[in-house]
């Protein structure tokens, strides 16, 4: 059997930047199982949302042993289709997943390979689970004024974690760059502590990413 492959979508550069460092040693581990595991930034949620069901399909479809988690931010909701949880997104994208599998006639089993997750409500929201290393990358020994709710997954719509992140940069006299500082901080994180911080969504894909990279694919 070929190496395996896990293909995961994301948004764009800092998600993909971020998780590299952040999952290094998870990446690192599955390569000597002979998983590789490879992360694809889109242009933006909408071409994620858009691009990314149909793009697996021909992945999954031509790659038997292979396996691709979409990972989009929930913010900002109903776009480019309606959804404000990440129930109603994981519904909308595994419906277009199985209408293309059934367009051109492939097995629906297809779909057991095929897994949609979220950042509640982005990425960021891992930076304020990740004190320590965010106090240090803003060069301050304490948080001031700016609040946010915790759980960090607990944040909304109306001010999601990246927003929450831009006014602490600017309190700290900085301007936030994601490019740079999301790699930076999560460097310094663990991806292991982060799940306990953010169980509801970060945690389920950290958990079946393991399974996939454990678990023998069996192809169809």
């Amino acid at each position: 059997m070929k190496p395996r492959e896990i293909f995961i979508y994301v948004e764009g550069p800092s998600d993909k930047y971020g998780l590299e460092k952040l999952l290094e040693n998870v990446v690192g581990a599955a390569c000597q199982k002979g998983v590789g595991v490879v992360i694809i930034p889109f242009e933006g949620k909408e071409p994620l949302l858009n691009k990314g069901p149909i793009k697996a399909v021909s992945v999954i479809r031509n790659k038997p042993t292979s396996a691709v988690f979409m990972v989009a931010d929930l913010y900002p909701q109903n776009k480019p289709f309606k959804h404000e949880t990440y129930d109603e997104l994981k519904s909308a994208l595994k419906d277009v997943f199985i209408k293309k599998i059934n367009s051109i006639g492939l097995d629906e089993c297809l779909k057991d390979r095929f897994f949609v997750h979220c950042f509640k409500y982005d990425l960021e929201s891992l930076l304020l689970a990740s004190e320590s290393a965010l106090m240090e990358r803003l060069g301050i020994n304490k948080f001031g004024s700016v609040k946010w709710a915790v759980p960090v997954e607990d944040q909304n719509h109306d001010r999601p974690p990246k927003r929450i992140v831009e006014e602490l940069f600017e309190e700290a006299g900085k301007k936030y760059k994601d490019t740079s500082d999301v790699p930076w901080v999560l460097e310094r994180s663990d991806y292991r502590e982060l799940m306990i911080k953010c169980n509801q969504n970060f945690k389920p894909f950290i958990v079946d990413l393991m399974k996939v990279i454990e678990s023998p694919v069996v192809s169809r």
